[in-house]
This record gives structure tokens, C-alpha cells and sequence, in this order.
């Protein structure tokens, strides 16, 4: 879980006993403490380990290349660096390219469970990725994916049977949650793993 839900988590747990206590007294206060808590345990149930994602690899196997963009992909650099990943170039075997968009959930549209704008953003960039990789000769599928990266990549990982994974995000500052996404895919990728900065320098 990332801090900053690990730290609203802990926030409405705390406001939500008080003010239980505040307005109908400790026994309301008890009561609540003991459904968050069967909330909680029933969260930690459903969590998974977090063990390595994919398989490694068969070399006599096709090459299937998976690019996750948190952001369109449109610049010439990331294009280029993308179109040379898949092939394209004659530098290495052609690879079957799908491209995935995490929809990016906003904290007032999760409120309002109103997730429709999201996944229209998330269409939005896939085309635009979609579109500006084709000019440089890359055909490629595209699907919406988990609104988590991480999650996202192991839904689609299996599925599509990667071999290789490139993340395509904006800079640390411009996208901390991709930035710690890259992080803990290239220690539980079992395929090969490349970050792209969008616009900047390959990581």
C-alpha cells in the first residue's frame, strides 16, 4: 500500500472511532473499534504476497513486449526508445507490443464513485500512445487496466505472457506514485524491466 493511503487510512480510523465516542458515548466507540477491525482483518485476508511477477523468459519464445503508460506517449525520444524495444529497428527480434493505461483514480472521483472520467482519460492516452507509435512503426494492441500499476502489470503480465515490460511515467516529482511503481517492479519482475521518463532521460 502506498504511504499517503496507509496515512488516510489510519486518519478515518481514528476520526471515525472519536467521533463515534464523541456523539453516542464509549459503547458506539467500542462498537465501531471492533468493525474496523474486522475490516481490517478481512483487507489483510484478501491481500496477496508479494512475491515476483511473471515468469522468466523462454528465449526460443516470442518476444512480447508489455508498455505500461502513466501518461501518453507522444515525444519523439520515448517513441523511438519504444519503437527499438519492440524491433522495430532490426536490432533485435520483432516483438508483439500491447500497450496498458492504468486508470488514474482521483480522490474526489473515488469519493463520488464516479470512475467514468478516469477510464476516458485512460482511453485518451492509450490512443494518443497507440497513434504516435504507429508513426514510427510499432502495431500494437492497447487495454485499461487497475488504477494500481503493480497490479495492473501482474493482471496483464500472465495474461498477455510478457516477456519484457517498459514503463513509460513523467519524472519523480511529476508522478511519485509511477516513480514508486518502477521501484518495486524491477525487484518483483521476473521479465525484463525498463523505466522511461516521458520528455526526459531513460531510467
Amino acid at each position: 500500500m502506498a504511504p499517503w493511503k496507509l496515512l488516510l487510512t489510519v486518519i478515518a480510523i481514528v476520526v471515525l472511532i472519536v467521533g463515534g465516542v464523541m456523539l453516542a458515548g464509549p459503547g458506539a466507540g467500542l462498537a465501531l473499534g471492533a468493525l474496523v477491525a474486522v475490516g481490517l482483518i478481512y483487507v489483510a485476508v484478501r491481500m496477496r504476497p508479494r512475491g515476483g511477477i511473471g515468469v522468466a523468459p523462454d528465449p526460443l519464445l516470442r518476444r512480447r513486449l508489455l508498455v505500461v503508460v502513466s501518461r501518453a506517449v507522444e515525444d519523439p525520444a520515448t517513441t523511438a526508445a519504444i519503437a527499438a524495444e519492440a524491433g522495430v529497428d532490426g536490432t533485435r527480434d520483432l516483438a508483439e507490443v500491447m500497450i496498458l493505461a492504468p486508470v488514474r483514480i482521483g480522490f474526489f472521483d473515488r469519493w463520488a464513485s464516479d470512475l467514468e472520467p478516469a477510464r476516458r482519460e485512460a482511453q485518451k492516452a492509450l490512443v494518443l500512445s497507440v497513434a504516435s507509435l504507429a508513426k514510427v512503426g510499432v502495431v500494437a494492441e492497447a487495454r485499461v487496466g487497475d488504477e494500481d500499476i503493480v497490479q495492473a502489470v501482474e493482471d496483464q503480465v500472465g495474461s498477455f505472457e510478457a516477456t519484457e515490460v517498459v514503463l513509460v511515467t513523467g519524472t519523480d516529482d511529476e508522478d511519485p506514485a509511477a516513480a514508486i511503481a518502477a521501484e518495486e517492479l524491477s525487484t518483483r519482475l521476473r521479465t525484463g524491466f525498463r523505466r522511461l521518463v516521458a520528455g526526459g532521460v531513460p531510467g
